[in-house]
């Protein structure tokens, strides 16, 4: 008998969310309004930037990143195939060409050594992720785009609240972060771009609303990415919790770290790397199917970020990117996410370490 689950994620919306955005929806003022420009100062200020600009999802972060570093058709970005698809995806859409290269075996982030043997004189960008919330390894990149005149662009739409050596993430180059309902704060839906440079800046307000620089005065072809007033009233709310909700994911990552260690692989922080465990991401051998669908049967939800790296997906072996890149491939067939949210128990978090040495033995 399947006994009642331990959910993989849960949103935490409370009341104080509710009333922000039954206030909003009172004013009239719906879209891109005042609440939209206090939520892009809040999270300004926790990723202490000079910029934060509000889009309608991660998705669109990414897209318009690129859009505003002149990102196009002939440039190559090199980035991570150890990912969710919007990474290559919005790299292609603005023509480009995504350079899968491969990761590292322990936190599953891109390897920077891999990233240097890739460099080509197309080379216009480097994309990394930080994966599940672990800051890649931005002490070997960062040198490395200032040593060949590459644009650095963060894929951080897992990561809020994440830092290296106490520098929170989205702040070494051109940051994108994502508000999805799983997020480690969301906005219903929703992202952010942040920056120091104002060019870039003015460059991803004018796509996200059709190329305007004043109403009806369109200098550019640009795009409904939007973000409405109900989304950031959430946000407002959401960010003012985010250290809390941060440092008791944290807490319970080590709880299962220090339960879990010796049964099964589980997650590598480099020193001075704040992992703010998105996801609690282990490693197992074997049938990793089953292993799930045994956790399932012991009430403990699971997932797979990302069960097909994204140079495997069909679309992208249709377009001829059929390389082998042995780490992400591995990785693949043995990630297993567990539940990490603040909105565990003791009792939970007892539950899931109980059941996964179990199923280890």
């Amino acid at each position: 008998m399947i006994q009642q689950m331990i959910p993989i994620a849960r949103p935490m919306i409370g009341a104080e969310e509710q009333e922000a955005v039954m206030k909003v929806l009172t004013t009239g003022q719906l879209a891109q309004g005042e609440q939209t420009a206090a939520f892009e100062t809040a999270f300004a200020e926790i990723c202490q930037v000079k910029e934060a600009i509000a889009v309608s999802s991660g998705t669109a972060a990414l897209h318009l990143a690129l859009l505003a570093h002149g990102i196009g058709a002939g440039d190559e970005v090199i980035t991570t195939p150890f990912s969710f698809a919007a990474t290559a995806n919005t790299i292609k859409l603005v023509g480009a060409t995504p350079v899968f290269v491969d990761i590292e075996p322990d936190t599953c982030n891109i390897d920077p050594a891999a990233v240097e043997a890739a460099i080509t004189p197309r080379t216009k960008a480097i994309m990394p992720v930080h994966l599940y919330g672990n800051p890649a390894d931005l002490g070997h990149l960062v040198p490395l785009c200032q040593k060949h005149g590459l644009i650095l662009i963060e894929d951080a739409c897992q990561a809020h609240a994440a830092a290296v050596d106490g520098k929170p993430v989205g702040g070494f180059g051109t940051g994108c972060f994502s508000f999805y309902p799983t997020k480690n704060v969301t906005t219903g839906e929703g992202g952010v771009v942040t920056t120091n440079d104002p060019a870039v800046a003015d460059q991803v307000r004018l796509w996200r609303s059709h190329g305007q620089r004043e109403r009806y005065q369109h200098v550019a072809l640009g795009y409904n990415y939007r973000m409405t007033d109900i989304q950031a009233a959430i946000g407002v709310v959401q960010l003012k919790k985010l250290e809390r909700f941060t440092k008791q994911r944290i807490a319970n990552a080590a709880i299962l770290t220090e339960r879990l260690a010796g049964h099964v692989r589980t997650p590598v922080v480099r020193p001075g790397h704040r992992h703010v465990y998105h996801q609690y991401t282990i490693q197992v051998d074997g049938d990793r199917d089953g292993f799930i669908q045994a956790l399932r049967e012991r009430g403990v939800g699971s997932a797979v970020h990302y069960p097909i790296p994204i140079h495997k997906q069909p679309y992208y072996q249709e377009q001829g990117f059929d390389m082998a890149l042995p780490v992400s491939e591995a990785a693949a067939r043995r990630v297993i996410s567990l539940p990490v949210h603040p909105a565990l128990s003791d009792d939970d978090l007892a539950t899931v370490a109980r059941e996964v040495i179990a199923l280890c033995r």
